[in-house]
């Protein structure tokens, strides 16, 4: 069982260091952190937690705070969930995952705790009454998402704005002069939530500069909600030659609709996707997308918690850029 003058050596610092890394009691350079953490990995060195806990005053445990409500894709929160799980034990961190839809009461129930050394915050409202909560907490917090007033505050994700600016930029650089936005279940827009909400008037404000005539529908997450809006459309837009999905749960309910309609992507029908490369990949043709980076979220979302909670200075605003991957599903227009 290595001891802890072993990942000293291994890292080639003082054992005092490794001790400092491991507590966060003193603040450490980002380089030597690194290299102590790579060490102990590499090592296989597990610190007395009990003994850790005591010497730092801290549980060494991460809430991650997830209320899973209706209109939640679970396999995309399961990919932001892991890669926070993931980047937590890298700090030596656990972490304690909360589902339950408890709002303000339950920030406060496990603040006023010692159960855990700080809080990651997922699903995020422009108008989130968590957030006055957040503020005045003594324990550091990093929110996965924007609500509209961020100041104070530490926040992270994709630029949900830009990424469906540049869905819509991508099918009218193609000549589409008609575009449907078929996006999340209705009830995850009438709670304002951040990504939703902010992808979509992404989609009408790029819409607007070039001159694109767009219209946004929401879908439950059934296929028979996606028949059924492949029906309104159809029957309402006859000219429509395009559509943008951000609800990956009826990505291929919506193919096979479309098909079932009599249009082919892309020779009648150009698809963009907001989804995983997996998805875009296995679908037929292959989708034109751009995919959540939950696992690069994650982690930023952990780095930064784990700077705060050492007394280090981090950005208020961290926006991913996203990256569009054109495929076989999207081409010029039929004349």
């Amino acid at each position: 069982m290595p001891k802890i003058e072993d990942v000293a050596r291994h890292a080639g610092v003082a054992p005092s260091t490794v001790s400092y890394v491991l507590s966060g009691k003193r603040a450490i350079s980002e380089e030597t952190r690194q290299r102590v953490l790579r060490s102990v990995r590499v090592l296989g060195y597990q610190p007395h937690a009990g003994a850790r806990a005591l010497a730092s005053n801290r549980s060494n445990v991460v809430a991650l705070v997830i209320p899973l409500r209706s209109g939640m894709h679970v396999p995309v929160i399961m990919q932001f969930a892991i890669s926070v799980v993931t980047a937590a034990r890298q700090f030596d961190h656990d972490v304690l995952l909360l589902t339950q839809d408890e709002g303000v009461k339950g920030l406060q129930r496990v603040a006023g705790t010692a159960l855990v050394d700080a809080i990651i915050v997922m699903d995020v409202e422009l108008q989130d009454q968590r957030v006055p909560v957040l503020r005045e907490l003594q324990r550091p917090s990093v929110l996965i998402g924007f609500p509209d007033d961020a100041e104070g505050l530490t926040c992270i994700d994709l630029d949900f704005a830009a990424t469906g600016a540049v869905c819509l930029q991508h099918l009218a650089d193609l000549g589409h002069r008609r575009v449907a936005l078929i996006g999340s279940p209705p009830e995850v827009y009438k709670r304002e939530t951040g990504f939703a909400t902010r992808l979509a008037d992404g989609f009408k404000l790029a819409a607007s500069r070039a001159k694109v005539a767009a219209t946004v529908h929401p879908c439950e997450a059934t296929p028979l909600a996606a028949h059924a809006v492949v029906a309104t459309l159809l029957r309402d837009h006859p000219d429509l030659t395009a559509v943008v999905v951000h609800n990956e749960a009826v990505v291929e309910p919506l193919l096979a609709a479309f098909a079932n309609a009599g249009r082919s992507v892309p020779d009648d029908l150009s698809v963009v996707a907001v989804c995983p490369d997996e998805l875009a990949e296995r679908a037929h043709p292959g989708l034109t997308s751009v995919a959540i980076p939950a696992e690069e979220i994650g982690r930023q979302a952990v780095n930064l918690l784990m700077t705060k909670l050492n007394g280090g200075l981090v950005p208020d605003d961290t926006l991913l850029q996203p990256r569009l991957v054109r495929r076989a599903s999207t081409s010029k227009p039929r004349k």
